[in-house]
């Protein structure tokens, strides 16, 4: 029997070292006023001596106690995340392993910064079929394990951080918080890529594994965006019968804050009305939406329709509208 499915909890998490744009002009040619000039970003967070299921760890335990549940009373687990722990075992296995969640399953999902969009579509169907009644969706990225910090372009924009919910199913329809949802890949590997393993090209003791650092073709990522995500946002509204100015708030991906500017002027909103961390916590790719998902359900605003949006590598994109209205935070 089909369930309607609410958010019960929602936690982040961010490392408590606060790396500025000066101290990155210290170890590469930028500066201050070119970072904020062209990115919005003031500061970010990076990860010391902790890993991505170690940030999830921290998102899980909080939002379990904030649903007052025990790891044990979790059915599903997906981490969404592009710079996992290992290739295998799954940084959600790390986790399940990690908070005791023995009765749960779980997976990673990769789908770049689109993926905690990817990753509460796939749990929200798992709780609807109603095989299963609780699901934890966090998105995790340690992006400076990853960087170049000899590439400007690329290295000036991440930072690491984690963010996450608790789902659940229920009988009551007045509880729906899943209106509608559009998911979408135009499919490119060059644009964005991180992590690359070469094939084989000899076999020999000195050849293994290497990965490559993160890369992204700053410029075609801004046209992309600019072309595509305002209308993909607009058709989604559409099929519902909605417009733009239907919504109460906006959670981009926090790619740069110039992008999400651009994307108010073309759906004819104020800025206010789009929900950004990308000042002080940099782009953390999958996980900047749930961060601004967790502060914005804690903020208590009496806020409805919020359009989560997501945009990155694959060229992975989508979008869920949610009814926020009825999440009761417990203040635990």
């Amino acid at each position: 029997m089909s369930k309607a499915v609410k958010i019960i909890a929602s936690a982040h998490y961010v490392p408590a070292r606060i790396v500025t744009n000066n101290d990155l002009s210290q170890i590469m040619e930028t500066s201050d006023k070119w970072i904020q000039a062209h990115t919005g970003i003031r500061t970010r967070h990076f990860a010391i001596d902790e890993n991505t299921s170690d940030m999830c760890v921290k998102v899980a335990e909080k939002t379990l106690k904030e649903a007052d549940l025990t790891s044990s009373e979790l059915d599903l687990i997906i981490v969404a995340t592009i710079t996992p722990d290992s290739l295998t075992p799954s940084t959600a296995a790390r986790v399940q392993q990690k908070i005791g969640a023995n009765k749960a399953f779980s997976f990673d999902v990769s789908a770049a910064c689109a993926g905690f969009i990817f990753a509460l579509s796939t749990a929200e169907k798992f709780i609807r079929n109603g095989n299963y009644k609780r699901a934890l969706v966090i998105a995790a990225e340690t992006n400076s394990k990853m960087m170049d910090f000899k590439d400007r372009t690329s290295a000036v924009f991440f930072g690491d951080g984690a963010g996450g919910v608790i789902i659940e199913g229920t009988e009551n329809s007045e509880d729906e918080m899943f209106i509608a949802e559009n998911l979408k890949t135009q499919a490119d590997a060059e644009v964005i890529h991180s992590g690359q393993i070469p094939p084989l090209s000899r076999i020999d003791a000195e050849n293994y594994p290497r990965l490559d650092a993160f890369y992204q073709n700053g410029h075609a990522v801004f046209d992309f965006v600019n072309a595509v995500i305002p209308r993909h946002i607009q058709n989604l509204l559409k099929d519902n019968s909605l417009v733009p100015q239907d919504l109460d708030l906006v959670i981009p991906h926090q790619a740069n804050l110039r992008l999400i500017e651009k994307i108010a002027v073309q759906l004819q909103l104020p800025l206010e009305r789009f929900a950004t961390n990308i000042e002080t916590n940099g782009n953390t790719s999958s996980a900047g939406i749930p961060i601004s998902l967790d502060e914005v359900l804690k903020q208590g605003q009496k806020k409805k329709l919020v359009l989560l949006t997501g945009f990155g590598a694959g060229l992975a994109y989508g979008s869920i509208l949610l009814d926020i209205s009825r999440f009761k935070y417990t203040g635990k």
